[in-house]
């Protein structure tokens, strides 16, 4: 069947989709929450991929999925086909960094259940490599209220823990379970783990008539509510709310595209603005999204050289600096600035980039009433109104608050800095190499406030922490 007729065909319901090529080898595995949604994403053409993605979609010939009723069974049924397939593309796209083990060391005195990286020849059981450990995590979250366990042995513990009256822990310290009981509880949770969930719902079933056959109601209750709670997990969210973003975040990046006449989806954005109280410890954030998502290595912080309360001329200094022969060779050029403000804004850091002949698309986001504002050739600038739900809007409002966010920070911390630094000036013998041990010691002036006079006298000697306590309020 062609392709085009089965993309035709994906339900929208949770799943497991295989690519394969023209020879019918599956070339790729991956899980979905919206198997309709995750896989047609692939095939938008208005999707920003890289040069991988590119050459696996070159080979994709047809597609075939398995339908699965709740995210948690293709979270880990697309872990077993892997392991089993070996796709060469889900080795080549994976990211190692992202890949984790479920560790079960069932054969223990004291079993635990934890997530590794680094799966050992140690007889404990594992499960992966899986390729979202965030997605795992809250899987082994929701299946811990199902089926309880421990994490880890708190050394000479000998109460039940605090996760133990939570309905999270066996209760093995102080009996509040037998070791065969808890162990039969693992197996039921690997089962599903292996993909075996609908069996043991059934056997719950059994299991649950036939305590309440014997009359012991309290068993019959207990597993009553582990019944009700594997059978639910089709209203539990793993990771489509990320699949939901990257969806919105690939929808936004078109109508960026579509916006600005641009001749292809912007792949890295950088995000602009600027922080400062009173025209004091003024400076600039740089933030970097790449396909719509955060880079945080690629951010860059700027403290401003000139002073006061000016912030169009602060942004024309971070622009200069950002868009210095130095820094473009160091960090390449953006396929788009984004300025935190308004008209104001965006034309001072307009005329930066106009004067140093760089094409580089500019816009800015206005708080107030979330206008995009965009120059246009003539130097005059248009304001777009578009819906606060739409998912452009989203985006551009994520990279601007992360902009803010950051040079909030990086503010407040000069700010920090400063003030210390200004207290402890007026104090004699304390000069700035003291300064900077007292303050890589206690990280703040409250820090050191709060410290007693042996506390300092580690660190600056007795005679200074004599002074410094007869000069402060230090107590």
């Amino acid at each position: 069947m062609k392709l085009e007729t089965k993309l035709k065909q994906l339900p929208k319901t949770p799943g497991v989709y295989f690519y394969k090529d023209m020879s019918g080898e599956i070339i790729y595995i991956g899980k979905a929450a919206n198997l309709k949604n995750r896989v047609g994403q692939y095939f938008q053409k208005s999707r920003a991929r890289d040069a991988k993605t590119d050459a696996l979609i070159s080979e994709i010939a047809t597609l075939d999925w398995t339908e699965l009723e709740t995210e948690l069974d293709a979270l880990f049924l697309e872990a077993e086909m892997v392991r089993r397939y070996l796709p060469r593309y889900n080795i080549l796209l994976r990211d190692d960094k992202s890949l984790v083990y479920i560790r079960i060391d069932y054969k223990n005195d004291y079993p635990t259940v934890s997530t590794t990286r680094r799966p050992l020849d140690d007889g404990a059981k594992y499960y992966g490599p899986y390729f979202s450990a965030l997605s795992v995590r809250q899987a082994l979250k929701i299946l811990r209220r199902i089926f309880p366990f421990a994490t880890r042995r708190m050394p000479n513990q000998k109460r039940a823990s605090l996760h133990y009256h939570l309905g999270l822990d066996p209760g093995l310290e102080d009996g509040k379970t037998s070791l065969e009981d808890y162990r039969a509880n693992l197996r039921k949770l690997m089962a599903v783990i292996e993909g075996k969930r609908g069996k043991i719902a059934k056997e719950l079933e059994v299991e649950m008539k036939r305590a309440a056959k014997a009359q012991d109601f309290e068993t019959a209750a207990k597993i009553r509510n582990q019944f009700r709670y594997l059978n639910s997990l089709n209203r539990q969210v793993i990771f489509s709310d990320r699949e939901h973003l990257d969806l919105s975040k690939d929808e936004a990046l078109f109508e960026l595209t579509k916006l600005l006449n641009l001749k292809k989806p912007p792949y890295r954005i950088e995000g602009f603005d600027i922080s400062h109280m009173s025209g004091t410890d003024n400076t600039a954030s740089m933030v970097v999204f790449c396909n719509g998502v955060p880079n945080k290595s690629e951010y860059r912080k700027f403290k401003m050289r000139l002073m006061g309360n000016d912030d169009f001329a602060h942004m024309r200094e971070v622009m200069t600096r950002r868009f210095s022969e130095t820094n473009i060779k160091k960090w390449g050029k953006p396929d788009l600035i984004l300025i935190d403000g308004g008209k104001g804004q965006v034309g001072a850091a307009r005329g930066v980039i106009k004067g140093l002949n760089i094409e580089i698309p500019l816009i800015g986001l206005a708080k107030r009433f979330e206008q995009i504002i965009v120059p246009r050739a003539d130097d005059q600038i248009d304001t777009i109104d578009l819906p606060l739900t739409s998912h452009l809007v989203k985006l551009l409002q994520r990279i601007r608050d992360e902009s803010h966010r950051f040079a909030v920070s990086y503010h407040s911390s000069l700010k920090n800095k400063r003030q210390t630094a200004s207290l402890l000036d007026d104090i004699p013998g304390i000069g700035p190499a003291t300064r900077k041990k007292l303050i890589r010691a206690f990280g703040s002036m409250r820090g050191i406030s709060d410290a007693d006079q042996q506390a300092l006298a580690g660190i600056i000697g007795s005679d200074k922490a004599e002074k410094l306590k007869a000069l402060t309020n230090i107590k």
